[in-house]
């Protein structure tokens, strides 16, 4: 049973596991306490992971204080029940070892459950990247929604849901990591605007290698758009189409014959490119300018 005297204080990190600012009934009339073994879990639940330490952290608290928030169920029987939200204070009570848990109970049809779920795990549960990707992805092809319905249904920005979704086009190593917080959203939107799998591979590696970040990341695929090469570490990664003609070839190796620099050239399929001038000291710089001014002359 749920403990329903007052304690003069919570327990140690309370706040953190259970919200006791906003109360979501879901529209359900009418609250029970309902039999833990007649609860089964929402086999549409975006959430598939729970951290079990702190799910024995708010075990302790249940054990202590009991339900502060009531979990929300569907009835599926006389005698069954299917959980819309709550599941972690499901679990925790189970291991806290209580036999019955305070539940709003309402009527949902299957979209409407698996709505309510994404809903109160992306505001409560901190879902990763990949899990509310999913998620969405259920609901626009189980119930035959577009985005912008999508996004009006669960209170997202349409770009939002364009953003979660585009996830799911990566390489599967790469979902995975983000999904185990290897890397984070920064590093997955970079790695999408090279629309090349083998190029994101490449990269991905040795983002975990050598621990790259979001801004550095952003600046090697910038290069690798624009047709260059780009260097992590010991690797080096050349963009598909990177092979310069033979007259570009040509041109380079006189540019740094004038320049008496190892001149670098890159160009894209598209055409677009850049030469670059290396310079190794201030002095090399002014005989480079120099150089420059001559051909003004």
């Amino acid at each position: 049973m749920a403990v329903h005297k007052k304690f003069p204080a919570l327990g140690r990190g309370l706040d953190a596991l259970i919200s006791t600012q906003e109360v979501h009934t879901s529209g359900s009339s009418t609250i029970n306490e309902i039999e833990l073994d007649k609860i089964t879990a929402n086999p549409n639940q975006p959430r598939k992971e729970f951290d079990p330490k702190s799910l024995q952290e708010l075990a302790d608290s249940i054990a202590e204080i009991g339900i502060v928030q009531p979990i929300t169920l569907r009835q599926m029987s006389d005698d069954t029940y299917q959980l819309i939200a709550g599941e972690r204070r499901w679990r925790a009570s189970k291991l806290a070892g209580l036999r019955t848990i305070p539940a709003y109970i309402r009527t949902a049809d299957d979209e409407n459950v698996m709505e309510m779920a994404l809903i109160e795990n992306i505001q409560r549960e901190d879902l990763n990247s990949v899990e509310i990707a999913l998620a969405y992805q259920h609901l626009i092809e189980q119930y035959d929604l577009t985005q912008e319905r999508l996004s009006e249904r669960v209170g997202k920005n349409r770009s939002t849901i364009t953003n979660y979704l585009r996830l799911l086009r990566l390489p599967a190593p790469i979902q995975m990591a983000l999904q185990n917080k290897e890397i984070d959203m920064g590093h997955a939107r970079a790695l999408l605007a090279l629309d090349n799998p083998t190029l994101q591979i490449k990269l991905f590696h040795e983002i975990i290698k050598e621990k790259l970040s979001v801004r550095k990341v952003e600046e090697m695929v910038k290069a690798l758009l624009e047709g260059e090469s780009v260097k992590a570490g010991s690797k080096k990664i050349t963009p598909k189409g990177a092979k310069l003609p033979e007259e570009y070839n040509i041109l380079k190796d006189s540019l740094s014959k004038f320049f008496q620099t190892k001149v670098q050239l890159t160009c894209s399929e598209k055409g677009k490119g850049k030469i670059s001038i290396p310079f190794t000291n201030e002095e090399e710089l002014e005989r480079i300018i120099e150089l420059f001014d001559r051909l003004k002359n």
